[in-house]
Formats: C-alpha cells, sequence, structure tokens
C-alpha cells in the first residue's frame, strides 16, 4: 500500500518512498506567549493523522514538533505581567499541550525547546559565515539570500513578490534586501546568551533548521506547516539548511494544511476573529472539535461555524449509540475503502464518508473502532462521552432528575402545559427528553 501526499515543493501529488529505514518527520510547533487558537491546532491534527498512518505502514518513525520559547512576543508579554520568559513559556507550553491532549493529539517522540538548542543555533551560524552564506552587520548575522540560487522554488514567488511578503525589516546594513536575520543583538533588558558575535539571541528561522539538524540530521522525509509558513519560513529554512550542509536538501515532501477562516474570513488578531480551542471546550468536547477538523480536507480551508461542531456532535453521538461501552474489542485492519482514503493524501472527508457507511451495520464494531483509532475519535466508553459531555456543561444531574419527575407528576395531572414548561426548560439547557413505555430518558443535544 502506498501513500501518496501533495508535496509543496513540486506541486504535485507523489508516493511517499523513505530516504531510510527511519522515518523523519518534522512539524512546526506553537510560539507560546499566548493562549492556543484553532488555527494553530489544525497542524498538529493534520500531523497526528499522518503520524498515525506512517505508523501503520513503516516500522521506526521519529516525529520531532518543536515549542517556540524565545520569541520578541514572549519578551513582551513577559514585560507585561512582570515575570521573566521562562514563566510565561511554561505557562503557555503546558495550556498547549493540554489542549492538544484534549484534542486526541499524541504528544511527538521529541518537543525540542528553542532555549534547550541555543548552541545548535550558534553552531549552524558558524558553518553559515565559514561558507560566506552569512556576514555581520551592526552586531546582527545575516543570512546573505543570494547566495543561495534556489531561494524561490518552495514558494514560486518572483522576487519582487518575495520583498513585500518577506516581512523582514529593509535595514541599511542589509547587502541584500531579502537578507534575513539568524542572530541579534540583546539590550540588557532583553534576554540574551553569550556568543562570538556578543551578547544576543535568535532570529525566528534559523532555530527550526538547527534543531532538525540536531535530532533528525542533515535531511528529513516529510516537512509539516501550515500555508502561512511556506514563505518566509520554509523558505528561509531551506536556504540555510541547504547552504550549512553542502547542497544537501532539507526535506524531501513539503505538507502544508490550508487556513481556518471565520464566516470565509482569514482568522486574525488585527481583525479580532481569533477563536480560543479553551473557549471551544467549554462547550463541546475535544473529539467533537477533532471530528469537525477532519470534515474538510486538509488543503482546504475550513470555514469554521457553530454548524459544524453540531454536525460533528451528532455523528460521534450516533457512533458512540453503536460501540457503547465494551471496551474489549478486537483490533482488525480498516475497511480497504477507508484506508485508501487516507492513504490518498490525508483525505479525511472520503475516509469518514466511509466510517459513516461501515457504522450501518452494527456488526461492524471492531472494524469501526479499529478504523476510528486512525483518525483519533472513539477513543472513550460511550459512558465516558456521555460524562464528559455532562461535565462541560456542568450540569446537576439531581436537579434534571427533579424536574423530569414533576413533568411526570404534572403529565399524570392533565397539566400539560406546565409539563411542557418544564420540557422547554430543559431544552433551553440542552437538554432533550425522549419518551417511551419504559420511562423518560434525557441526552445532551450539543
Amino acid at each position: 500500500m502506498n501513500l501518496n501526499i501533495f508535496n509543496t515543493l513540486s506541486k504535485k501529488l507523489e508516493s511517499f518512498k523513505p530516504l531510510g529505514d527511519t522515518v523523519k518527520v518534522y512539524g512546526c510547533g506553537p510560539t507560546v506567549y499566548n493562549h492556543p487558537h484553532i488555527g494553530n491546532a489544525r497542524p498538529a491534527v493534520v500531523g497526528d493523522i499522518l503520524v498515525r498512518i506512517l505508523r501503520n505502514l513503516f516500522k521506526k518513525v521519529v516525529y520531532v514538533r518543536n515549542i517556540t520559547d524565545i520569541d520578541d512576543k514572549i519578551n513582551k508579554k513577559a514585560k507585561e505581567e512582570n515575570v521573566t520568559i521562562e514563566v510565561i513559556a511554561l505557562k503557555y507550553t503546558k495550556i498547549y499541550q493540554e489542549n492538544m491532549r484534549t484534542l486526541n493529539v499524541l504528544p511527538p517522540d521529541i518537543e525540542p525547546t528553542v532555549t534547550q538548542n541555543i548552541h545548535s543555533v550558534i553552531k549552524m551560524i558558524s558553518t553559515l559565515l565559514e561558507k560566506k552564506n552569512a556576514y555581520e552587520a551592526e552586531n546582527h548575522i545575516l543570512f546573505h539570500v543570494p547566495s543561495f540560487k534556489n531561494y524561490g522554488d518552495l514558494s514560486k514567488r518572483k522576487k519582487d513578490e518575495m520583498i513585500e511578503g518577506a516581512r523582514v525589516e529593509v535595514a541599511p546594513y542589509k547587502k541584500d534586501p531579502m537578507d534575513f536575520v539568524l542572530w541579534k543583538p540583546s539590550k540588557e533588558d532583553q534576554v540574551g546568551w553569550e556568543s562570538p558575535w556578543g551578547r544576543g539571541r535568535p532570529g525566528w528561522h534559523i532555530e527550526c533548521s538547527s534543531m532538525i539538524e540536531t535530532y533528525l540530521g542533515e535531511t528529513i522525509d516529510i516537512h509539516l506547516g501550515g500555508n502561512d509558513l511556506i514563505f518566509p519560513h520554509h523558505e528561509n529554512e531551506i536556504a540555510q539548511s541547504n547552504c550549512a550542509h553542502n547542497g544537501k536538501p532539507l526535506s524531501k515532501y513539503w505538507l502544508h494544511n490550508g487556513f481556518i477562516s471565520m464566516d470565509k474570513e482569514k482568522m486574525s488578531k488585527s481583525v479580532g476573529n481569533i477563536i480560543l480551542i479553551n473557549d471551544i471546550l467549554k462547550k463541546y468536547t475535544g473529539e467533537t472539535v477533532r471530528l469537525a477538523m477532519l470534515s474538510a480536507h486538509y488543503k482546504q480551508p475550513l470555514n469554521w461555524n457553530e454548524k459544524i461542531l453540531i454536525q460533528a456532535n451528532k455523528n460521534l453521538e450516533n457512533l458512540y449509540d453503536i460501540i457503547g461501552d465494551d471496551k474489549n474489542y478486537k483490533f482488525v485492519p480498516p475497511p480497504k475503502k477507508f484506508f485508501n482514503a487516507l492513504l490518498n493524501d490525508l483525505n479525511t472527508p472520503e475516509a469518514l464518508k466511509e466510517l459513516y457507511e461501515l457504522s450501518k451495520d452494527k456488526n461492524n464494531k471492531d472494524q469501526l473502532k479499529s478504523a476510528a483509532n486512525y483518525l483519533g475519535i472513539l477513543q472513550l466508553t460511550q459512558t465516558e462521552w456521555i460524562e464528559q459531555k455532562k461535565k462541560i456543561k456542568n450540569l446537576d444531574e439531581k436537579k434534571i432528575d427533579k424536574l423530569i419527575s414533576d413533568r411526570d407528576k404534572a403529565r399524570k395531572e392533565k397539566k400539560f402545559d406546565e409539563a411542557d414548561k418544564i420540557r422547554n426548560e430543559l431544552a433551553i439547557d440542552g437538554i432533550i427528553l425522549e419518551d417511551s413505555p419504559t420511562g423518560t430518558k434525557w441526552r445532551i443535544s450539543n
């Protein structure tokens, strides 16, 4: 069975062929200065699906996803709260990790931080200086973009477009407007490390290149990230790593996920439409959020709204109805059509279609559970999932049972207006009543 993935570098769907016995995967992780939003979660979920598939196909897979714990935004937040950057970074790293766990994103094999790898950064910068791909100017070390002739191969942008979209400061000391910072000086009140070029801190792009070299080697199999990282971040990573490693490519395959939008408008702090994962989890389970994400192909934009969350919740409710509370399921290979959909560039909408088809026959419980594992859903029993939903809604079960008892009494006394009032009161809180000859049961609507 072959995995086919769309390679951003070639702009083609390619059959995945590993470079060696160990499949090496790197994903760009978060910059930890604030609560993660739903856009931060998508690349983590996509990476998780990919690695689950790779682990099924190959004996050894090493997945590295970094934490950027040094950045001007972190410095700013630390000043605002009058604490050290370590306090800010550790606080938001923990929140990010907890959010990812709730979304059933398995932890990477290695999760390095930048501050643990300053020595690697300094080593790579020194190499680039020796090879004349970098230069020193006014206490900064800059990468000289014209020294790398293949710059732009990943993003396929023309030079004018790159200058416009590079988001780099066009400083007078630069040899070329496209040149970007590898190392910058730190003021007394700024965090910094000693280096051959004075006390300072790394630029953003060099961090990932140096960590890939340290933990995975010079060339990896797959590099992951969001579309917004193609340029300039990943383009700059390629330039640095290629030059430092005598022309060896950084990654054979590049996989990028599409944006998440709100009402078809890209999420942005300036627009004010950022949705925090913590806020969504106040109303929906992590599996619901994850399933909503999988409803669109990872390469496509995903328009985030209440409708897809409600639908995902309903679909999960139906699936948990089938698997129930039986924990002793037997692992069996997933249906061919289901797995082929995932092998076809992680086509989760098609895979879900096959999963829902499978769920129509209750005798397929083992196959259903096994297939769901690849998607990271149905990881609980039905009771555990229901309890999770109750906890989210902070429901008072005794109060609900009392209201149902009051309603039953009202119905017996033919006080139907009073009975309807109680039903409506519960419905407002998301509690749906289901009457049957054996009595009244209740369930959570969202």
